[in-house]
């Protein structure tokens, strides 16, 4: 790259931004009229408040080539006039430019090294998995009522996989649950609900691919769960059966929304407040459930939605 090139690019630069502006000219600068010329000289004028004599033009911008640079005053003009800071912009932009082009074959064969080595990766990893199969297999695990044998709904239930005594949350996708066992090993997967009597159950690696547990549900969790959603048809005979299934000694929390924290209520208090269930009643779920030694209820957690 010689020292004049980066001026040759500036004038092409200099006669496009004049074509933005006169858009009826497309010469070039061999064909520059005195009349161009004028018009080049005021647009300056105008944009930049400075000034450029008809001869500096018709010495420097008409000539196909040039020998030598000009003034870097008049350098600056120019390049500010195409929308630089000044002419050290101009010529370090262009000059990055040429790097750019003379490096990017070394950017390309690298890149076609690194997409190589890719490829080779993803060969290697395609016959290793071939020729040397995971231990690893994928086991589902589908939830069922042990009466009515429909698929539990997966808000009612929370499965866990238990590995270095750790409780592993397991997400339940189209009522099921995958689970991955290793060969020749066993995994203990264990099912929580307030609605269901709690389960655990080993999952070992048959040659079956899907396990159905039954879930036997809790009856008075249920009965309770069906005052808080369905309509009011005798509300004495409800507060009755609320007496049956609560333990006198009851705690009822229920969790306020939008973390404004907890609603401490006995039996008295709850069994007032779901006897005729509301909107609101409606709303709450049930998210924990505990019974006494005779099977009475006597801890319920509750969330509003």
């Amino acid at each position: 790259m010689t020292q004049t090139d980066p001026f040759q690019e500036l004038k092409k630069e200099v006669l496009l931004e004049y074509m933005r502006h006169y858009p009826y000219f497309q010469g070039s600068w061999k064909n520059f009229s005195s009349q161009d010329i004028q018009n080049l000289i005021l647009l300056i004028e105008q944009h930049l408040k400075e000034r450029i004599s008809e001869k500096w033009i018709y010495t420097h911008l008409k000539p196909e080539t040039n020998e030598k640079l000009p003034r870097k005053d008049m350098l600056d003009i120019l390049s500010r006039f195409v929308g630089y800071s000044g002419w050290d912009e101009f010529r370090l932009k262009d000059l990055s430019a040429v790097e750019l082009k003379a490096d990017r074959s070394q950017i390309w064969k690298k890149r076609r090294l690194i997409i190589y080595a890719i490829l080779m990766l993803i060969m290697v990893s395609g016959l290793a998995v071939y020729f040397y199969p995971s231990d690893q297999k994928k086991h589902t695990i589908e939830l069922k009522d042990e009466f009515t044998k429909k698929n539990l709904r997966p808000e009612d239930v929370k499965i866990y996989q238990i590995e270095d005594n750790k409780k592993i949350p397991l997400e339940i996708r189209d009522e099921k649950v995958e689970v991955t066992v290793n060969k020749g090993k066993s995994t203990k997967i264990v099912i929580e609900s307030p609605y269901y009597q709690n389960k655990t159950v080993e999952i070992k690696q048959p040659e079956q691919k899907q396990t159905e547990v039954l879930m036997k549900p809790d009856d008075y969790a249920m009965m309770l769960k069906a005052f808080m959603l369905s309509d009011v048809k005798d509300w004495q005979t409800r507060k009755q059966q609320l007496d049956k299934i609560l333990a006198d000694d009851v705690e009822v929390l229920l969790m306020l929304r939008d973390n404004l924290g907890t609603e401490y209520m006995n039996k008295q208090e709850f069994s007032g407040k779901i006897v005729i269930p509301t909107d609101a009643v409606r709303k709450m779920k049930i998210v924990e459930i505990n019974n006494n030694k005779d099977n009475r209820i006597n801890f319920i957690r509750i969330t509003q939605e």
